[in-house]
């Protein structure tokens, strides 16, 4: 595994790096588990940058790894079956799992046990989010300043959901009138079909525009002013639209 920054000022983060830090030269084994797309495994990889790397989903190839080596990072974990029969005497193991399931097997096989928080857990998401913004916006070439709905970015499955939810919103902020004519178009080359289209697809522009009114205006009355409707017509789409 070849030497990577991991970035955090998680107090969280920095109690685990301690941890490992302290017993770095101990045979010991460790184990680190917290959900999916947390960084365990970039983490591992900045403190042990020099041990070699096994699935755990092969246990043939575990078994040979821990013949020939005194240090080895198993990634996986949890899906290994029957571990109360592998050898960690006078090795330094380095477990990584998204989850545990025999916790008191677990606790006999592993000195120290590190919980990894989520990204909802961390204190440094602000940091995070600034970090990748810059490189999305690199990668996307956007060169000027772009601010995003925070509240609105999606954590679900940690660095990756975030991530993707600030490509969307990076994405969305820069389409013009032609890039939107251009997706509709393409969607609905695709998708056009049937003998009442027009009222079926007409919800694309319609549910977006009234949505979109009534969050910045906050009021019927003025939107239905805005867009030259009868308030009455307005209403009746608004429930048409499931937007009350």
């Amino acid at each position: 595994m070849k030497p990577v920054h991991f970035l955090s000022n998680s107090p969280k983060i920095n109690n685990i790096v301690k941890g490992f830090t302290l017993t770095r030269s101990l045979f010991v084994s460790s184990l680190l588990v917290g959900k999916e797309h947390t960084g365990k495994k970039t983490l591992i990889g900045m403190l042990f940058p020099n041990s070699i790397t096994v699935d755990a989903s092969s246990k043939e190839e575990l078994i040979l790894a821990l013949k020939k080596h005194n240090e080895i990072i198993i990634y996986n974990f949890e899906n290994l079956k029957y571990f109360e029969d592998l050898n960690f005497e006078n090795k330094r193991i380095i477990a990584i799992a998204n989850h545990i399931d025999n916790s008191q097997k677990i606790e006999k096989k592993f000195a120290f046990i590190y919980h990894m928080p989520s990204l909802e857990e961390r204190e440094d998401l602000d940091l995070l989010i600034e970090y990748f913004q810059n490189e999305i916006q690199k990668e996307l070439m956007l060169d000027y300043p772009i601010k995003l709905d925070k509240k609105n970015l999606d954590l679900s499955t940690n660095i990756q959901s975030l991530k993707a939810s600030m490509y969307r919103q990076l994405i969305n902020k820069t389409l013009n009138s032609d890039d939107i004519e251009h997706i509709l178009f393409e969607y609905l080359l695709n998708n056009i079909d049937g003998n009442n289209a027009y009222r079926e697809y007409l919800f694309l522009f319609e549910r977006p525009l009234i949505k979109a009114g009534l969050k910045k205006y906050k009021s019927q009355l003025k939107l239905s002013s805005i867009l030259g409707l009868n308030r009455n017509t307005l209403r009746k789409k608004i429930q048409e639209h499931d937007l009350d």
